[in-house]
């Protein structure tokens, strides 16, 4: 659609709510913003046009584990651009947050999200939030697991 995949948008957006947001001197009055982005089809320089916008926590999913990602995700993400979104954010602004999501209940094992986390550790992402896969309808993939804290 966009030739910048709206990237340009996430960028005004945040810039403006945080000009807004310092135009009150009251700490109360101060805001952090948070954005969940796409992965830019795996574009660099869209992920930096972002992540250097002043946004606070810059938030990707990853979605699920290694091993299930060719039947969870849409084709054209994937693991490991998903680490390259992440990593690249953080390297071109050290201050941001990186979040992730992990969904769970879709066949993974304890080994396979220790491997997950790992290599979101290694990529210095900052917070990691797990939420239940739930089926949203007959056409998506069945719940494997309903997964207990």
């Amino acid at each position: 659609d966009l030739e910048d995949q709206g990237s340009n948008h996430f960028r005004e957006v945040v810039m403006k709510l945080k000009a807004k947001s310092l135009q009150s001197r009251d700490p109360d009055k101060q805001i952090l913003v948070e954005a969940l982005t796409p992965d830019f089809r795996g574009d660099l320089k869209l992920v930096e046009n972002v992540a250097t916008s002043g946004l606070d926590v810059y938030a990707h999913n990853i979605e699920t584990v290694e091993r299930l990602q060719n039947r969870v995700r849409d084709r054209r993400a994937g693991y490991a651009q998903t680490l390259s979104v992440l990593e690249h954010a953080k390297k071109v602004n050290e201050l941001v947050l990186t979040k992730t999501s992990i969904m769970l209940g879709l066949g993974e094992n304890d080994e396979d999200i220790r491997k997950t986390l790992q290599d979101l550790r290694n990529i210095d992402v900052d917070v990691v939030t797990f939420g239940q896969y739930l089926q949203p309808s007959k056409r998506h993939l069945p719940v494997k697991e309903y997964v207990t804290p």
